[in-house]
């Protein structure tokens, strides 16, 4: 585990501690799917989101304890190390500094002396900053998933049908991306494996007319859930703003009662980026909660710290594999106690 090498590197080839698989949900309006990591268990929840953050742990925490290791004293130099290796994890300057002014506050008022102490609030701040709240689920609901292209917001459309439907939801696809040609496509993939119906047009079709049609069969079959893909290239953020109004008003006309939800899919790998276009999106739509993919191929998962630190915004999925189950809902305690 490392970052940028504080002292010399330990091996914590370790085995994950893991718990039980998830319990559905029942199908009357909860929380949206979370469960308590319990470690000792084999294939639980917890070990696939240990396994799936281990760059990231290698980066920060690695970092971290080779730090705590090898200093003596909580003095200058082991807070500009830190925040170095805050940074470095893509939280961002700002968030970083924040992190550590709240530590060296903590530090003083209880006249804390030893590294690993500091260590242990570190800990509970990024748990605190992160704690976000969330609302709970009300049907039936509209999710309209929003995104630039190559985020994987089609394959999180896919994994979060077969989420709901698991928890015993009855779920409906609408593709409102019409502007790629395969994106319809692949999302037809998604709805056969999940056994869902999927409402689609002809490429170049008007999507809030995708839209209305999907809230017809939602309609009909009583449908708990309506997800909506949109459009991931448009050019700029006028258009952005028109397509997703023009959706809203389709929505809110023939839907009524619907709970709507926006969710703003981003690629972890992207690191700042990531975050520019979160800061994007919100200003031309309401953004309920972020899903944060491919959070397995990154060693910077800070940015989950910084999304949510600078844009008040809940993360509310984490994808942390390839896998179906790998697609989890963001609890904050667990994902900072697989980082450390």
């Amino acid at each position: 585990m490392a970052l940028f090498g504080f002292g010399k590197k330990k091996e914590r080839e370790q085995a994950p501690q893991q718990k039980a698989p998830e319990t559905p949900a029942a199908p009357a309006a909860a929380r949206e799917p979370e469960a308590a990591p319990e470690p000792e268990k084999k294939g639980g929840i917890f070990s696939r989101l240990w396994r799936g953050l281990t760059k990231t742990r290698d980066n920060v925490a690695g970092k971290v304890d080779d730090l705590v290791e090898n200093t003596g004293v909580i003095d200058e130099d082991f807070y500009e190390s830190l925040v170095d290796i805050l940074i470095m994890s893509d939280m961002g300057v700002r968030t970083s500094d924040k992190v550590i002014t709240e530590l060296r506050k903590r530090v003083e008022a209880g006249r804390i002396k030893n590294p690993r102490e500091a260590r242990e609030i570190l800990k509970t701040i990024l748990k605190e900053i992160m704690d976000k709240p969330r609302e709970p689920l009300r049907w039936p609901m509209v999710m309209l998933m929003v995104g630039v292209n190559g985020v994987g917001k089609t394959t999180t459309i896919g994994k979060l049908a077969l989420r709901f439907k698991a928890a015993r939801h009855s779920v409906v696809l609408a593709a409102a991306d019409t502007f790629r040609a395969a994106a319809a496509d692949q999302l037809e993939i998604w709805a056969e494996r999940a056994g869902v119906p999927l409402v689609r047009h002809a490429e170049g079709a008007d999507p809030a007319a995708v839209v209305f049609d999907g809230i017809q069969k939602a309609k009909s079959q009583e449908a708990d859930l309506l997800i909506v893909d949109t459009a991931g290239r448009l050019h700029n953020k006028k258009n952005l703003m028109d397509e997703l109004e023009k959706i809203y008003r389709v929505i809110t006309r023939e839907y009524e009662g619907a709970e709507i939800r926006t969710y703003l899919v981003i690629d972890a790998t992207t690191g700042q980026n990531g975050l520019q276009q979160a800061k994007m999106f919100a200003e031309v739509t309401k953004v309920s909660g972020i899903v944060l993919t491919k959070l397995d191929g990154t060693a910077k998962g800070g940015i989950a710290v910084a999304i949510q630190d600078e844009l008040g915004l809940p993360v509310s999925y984490i994808g942390v594999g390839e896998g179906i189950d790998d697609l989890q809902a963001f609890d904050a305690a667990s994902f900072v106690d697989a980082i450390f």
